[in-house]
């Protein structure tokens, strides 16, 4: 039912090439764990199940990320540059919850109130996101 809006709002997320896996793991566990029926917002507490696992899968790769470097011993930076890694270019340089919002509001055209209750987030915070963003993205295209 909101297979391609979900899919849409991961490959913002993580990228295209991920975006599938990155849903169909949040599913995994949605379903695993809740009944779909109980939740008052199924829309929104998908579209923040899948935020959670795009962070989640963020931290174990940086985790990941930091062993490997330990490991090497690289005297190379630790940190990749964004738009050597990450398909997204423009938006490589924003967190997940910046893509989130920027993705909620531009591409599901949802108003401040509507991704703020989407991501369990407070409006006065989804603006101070967007704003981050915004100025973010300005800076890269410039």
């Amino acid at each position: 039912m909101h297979a391609k809006s979900l899919i849409g709002y991961a490959s913002s997320l993580v990228g295209p090439s991920l975006a599938e896996d990155l849903v169909a793991d949040a599913m995994v566990t949605v379903f695993d764990r809740v009944d779909l029926s109980t939740v008052s917002n199924p829309r929104a507490y998908l579209f923040t199940c899948v935020l959670n696992q795009a962070r989640s899968n963020a931290r174990r790769f940086s985790a990941e990320r930091r062993r490997e470097v330990v490991v090497s011993n690289a005297a190379r930076s630790t940190v990749p540059s964004p738009t050597a890694t990450d398909e997204l270019g423009v938006l490589a340089v924003l967190s997940t919850r910046e893509r989130a919002v920027i993705y909620l509001t531009y591409w599901e055209d949802l108003g401040v109130d509507d991704v703020a209750a989407c991501l369990g987030l407070g409006s006065g915070t989804v603006r101070r996101y967007l704003a981050r963003a915004r100025a973010k993205i300005r800076k890269e295209i410039q």
